[in-house]
């Protein structure tokens, strides 16, 4: 199995959504983060109904974004937060969920989101990324740290390729998360790239 959890972003996918989805999930990633910030809670829920069913079909891992609710209302087991939506998530919520991932951008974060019961951290930015334009990335000694700060996978996030996996390998990370690569690329390529 890949160590690359793919991130979705809608607004770069070269193609129908679900089927670049289908095209991922079918190559075995680590997982798939259902990000999509610009939906309400009903759109996000509708999308996210097909999306648990294409990754329960090849035996991925989806891991829902942000929507605590939808993910209970799915029996979706695993889910993604931002820190400070993990902070204050109603504990018989936090029970729901076996894995539980957070966004960290510093090594006090991911103390944090350790002692919140945080099953595993993204950390980054960690090299530039068209993501993040204007903001100066956080690099390999700030991945290094954060892997050391806690005892949880760590995957680092922002600008990861095939020129730099390795030294994010050794920098301490379980693997990383791509996010326009995997939405972005020829679909002959997704193979390439989860397979870093």
């Amino acid at each position: 199995m890949s160590d690359i959890i793919c991130v979705t972003d809608r607004k770069t996918c070269c193609e129908d959504f679900l089927t670049r989805i289908e095209r991922i999930a079918e190559l075995s990633p680590k997982a798939i983060v259902l990000r999509a910030k610009e939906l309400t809670s009903d759109e996000y829920t509708s999308l996210a109904e097909k999306v648990v069913k294409i990754c329960e079909r090849y035996g991925t891992d989806c891991i829902l974004h942000n929507f605590t609710d939808t993910a209970v209302s799915l029996g979706c087991r695993k889910i993604h937060l931002p820190l400070h939506r993990l902070t204050v998530l109603d504990e018989d919520i936090r029970k729901s969920f076996g894995t539980i991932g957070a966004s960290c951008h510093s090594t006090d974060d991911a103390i944090t989101a350790a002692e919140y019961g945080a099953s595993y951290i993204t950390a980054g930015h960690i090299f530039p990324t068209d993501c993040k334009k204007g903001l100066p990335p956080r690099g390999l000694e700030f991945l290094s740290e954060i892997c050391r700060s806690v005892e949880l996978p760590v995957y680092a996030i922002g600008g990861i390729s095939a020129d730099n996996i390795d030294d994010v390998r050794k920098a301490g990370a379980a693997g990383a998360c791509i996010m326009s690569g995997l939405m972005s690329c020829p679909r002959e390529k997704i193979r390439d790239i989860l397979d870093m």
